[in-house]
């Protein structure tokens, strides 16, 4: 405790002298002023004097900054791209019109485009166009060929959450062999003696009256819902709800049937459908804009309505590089469909001539576009080996030397042949409009006349709603000449455009072409299940078909795309079976990119 205590007083003895403190403080403050004269203020004047040097260094340091900010975003590329992602909108342009929905009247291409996206089927075409399992899990077939046990899939709902069963597919096949339901399934015939059988929720048996090769392609037809239409009168169908508000199993389900703002067009909205078999869609939505002409289709491209459009018939230099244009080659044919029996083209070497007269190559330069030839009543490929017919040679002598035969003579003078009743030489030529069709039209007439014919050609609107085209054109054959597209398809069965039987109003024979060496082939060739000897029935008759010139091949339709670079439309294979096909990889279509880190 004393030395506590002696420290505390220690303490108590130190006071504070303030002159001393204020003497001190002077002292430090006339210090610091000194220095601040010596090393600062002094240094003012070169500061001043070296200022330039200054600013050019602080611009270098700051180029260098820039070019290392610019170096390392350049970098930053290296390791990042653009990736295609899930969700958004995909908008399609397509021809219409849309009048209904139901696949059972899907007749134009928007109709039949709206039908793939919204339904299902047993079978589909893949991306490399052969037959593939949808809703069929397996098929097996009879040792004779006339029963087709169908599996189906036990994982299929409709958008309305009800399961799809076998009895679904034996009551859409009632409804395709239905005459009060007539849908465009009803006029092939195919389906007339074909029996469809449920033998459980999932299996179907389809019996047929004899061997039919390419009924596996007949599987391809859209599967309706049961639950929905059993109650509507068939001869109602058509007309019911069902038709603008359908109930499907397709990878997209309806949302909304709409005018477009201007009124002009349709527009179908679908949403992905998240419960769908094979897997919900990358698309969120699509858009299917159905317009009535290629004007205001591509118009709508331009201005950016929609992001792509299909069919379309317009050149590459005339889009800009934003945009991505392919062609597709379909199995189908574009003719020039002789009536055999109008007055004038039932003699045979009148058609022979005008086969003889045709430049099909010219014809084809005038689309503008590369489109493969077509010279036989199937498309290329489908006839296989040696000894398939050739082409005819584009002969023009020739020609006008058959017509000299014919009867029908060019007077002195004259521009227009003449038989020796004094009646001209005169035929008539019907197409549908298009844009396409109208340039081989006018080449095609070109042609013809310089033979001495006299051509009067006649473009009409099958989407007019004043004219039936299908009634007052094609069903009472009001035409000398048809130029015109045939869907031929995967399967070279064209029994249904070439065989007397089908020669008829209802019939899909155009040309009204008899002849029986012809049927006996054709008929022959769809009884055969053994690929070659099909083969080499349609060889015989292709060679007797050009024999008899009851048509003039003159092209291989292609499908033409365009879409924008910001879109990505997934058709992988070189052709598709029709222009509908070409959804087959539909699921991983994308119309939305994000910026991604790529994998050292």
């Amino acid at each position: 405790m004393a030395d506590e205590k002696g420290t505390w007083k220690r303490f108590q003895r130190i006071s504070f002298d303030s002159k001393t403190f204020s003497k001190r403080a002077k002292k430090a403050e006339n210090t610091t002023t000194r220095h601040a004269h010596k090393f600062v203020l002094s240094k003012l004047d070169s500061l001043h004097n070296v200022r330039q040097h200054v600013v050019v260094w602080l611009a270098i340091i700051g180029i260098l900054l820039a070019g290392v900010a610019v170096q390392m975003y350049w970098y930053q590329q290296t390791y990042r791209a653009m990736a295609w992602k899930d969700g958004g909108t995909y908008a399609e342009a397509v021809i219409g019109p849309i009048n209904t929905l139901n696949p059972l009247y899907a007749s134009t291409p928007a109709e039949q485009s709206t039908s793939k996206l919204l339904f299902s089927s047993l079978l589909t075409y893949d991306d490399t166009g052969n037959l593939s399992d949808d809703l069929a899990s397996s098929i097996s077939v009879s040792q004779a060929a006339k029963e087709y046990v169908v599996k189906l899939r036990k994982d299929v709902y409709w958008s309305d959450n009800v399961k799809l069963t076998a009895q679904d597919v034996v009551f859409t096949v009632n409804l395709m062999k239905s005459a009060d339901v007539r849908s465009v399934m009803y006029y092939n015939g195919n389906w007339a003696n074909v029996t469809a059988e449920a033998l459980d929720d999932t299996t179907v048996k389809f019996t047929l009256p004899a061997q039919y090769a390419s009924f596996p392609h007949a599987l391809t037809f859209a599967v309706l819902p049961r639950h929905v239409l059993e109650e509507v009168p068939l001869g109602s169908i058509r007309q019911s709800t069902f038709s603008v508000s359908p109930v499907g199993s397709g990878p997209f389900k309806l949302k909304l049937l709409q005018n477009s703002p201007d009124g002009l067009h349709k527009i179908v909205n679908m949403a992905a459908a998240s419960e769908y078999y094979k897997g919900a869609p990358r698309l969120a939505r699509f858009e299917l804009h159905a317009y009535k002409d290629q004007d205001d289709m591509m118009r709508a491209l331009q201005t950016g309505e929609v992001s792509a459009a299909a069919g379309t018939n317009t050149q590459a230099s005339e889009l800009p590089s934003s945009f991505v244009i392919k062609q597709y080659p379909v199995n189908s044919g574009v003719y020039a469909l002789l009536n055999n029996e109008s007055p004038i083209l039932k003699d045979v070497k009148i058609r022979q001539a005008l086969q003889t007269g045709t430049n099909s190559a010219d014809v084809r330069k005038a689309i503008g576009y590369n489109v493969p030839d077509l010279y036989l009543p199937f498309v290329n490929g489908q006839l296989t080996g040696a000894n398939v017919p050739g082409p005819v040679t584009f002969d023009e002598t020739k020609a006008k030397s058959l017509l000299d035969q014919a009867g029908w003579t060019l007077p002195a003078g004259k521009e227009i042949r003449q038989n020796a009743a004094g009646q001209q030489l005169e035929l008539s030529i019907v197409t549908v409009k298009d844009t396409t069709y109208e340039k081989v039209l006018e080449r095609l007439a070109g042609q013809w006349r310089k033979l001495g014919i006299k051509v009067n050609t006649d473009v009409r609107d099958p989407n007019s709603p004043t004219q039936d085209f299908v009634q007052t054109t094609l069903q009472p054959r009001a035409y000398d000449v048809l130029l015109y597209k045939l869907v031929i398809g995967v399967d070279p069965d064209v029994y249904a455009y070439w065989h007397s039987s089908q020669a008829s109003r209802a019939g899909y024979n155009l040309a009204n072409y008899r002849s029986s060496p012809s049927d006996d082939a054709l008929s022959s060739a769809r009884l055969r299940t053994d690929p070659a000897l099909r083969n080499e029935k349609y060889k015989s008759f292709a060679e007797q078909w050009l024999k008899d010139a009851p048509a003039i091949g003159l092209y291989q339709s292609v499908m033409q795309y365009v879409h924008r670079r910001s879109v990505l439309p997934e058709i992988k294979s070189e052709g598709v079976p029709s222009e509908a096909d070409r959804y087959s990889d539909i699921l991983y279509w994308s119309a939305e990119q994000l910026p991604v880190y790529k994998t050292p």
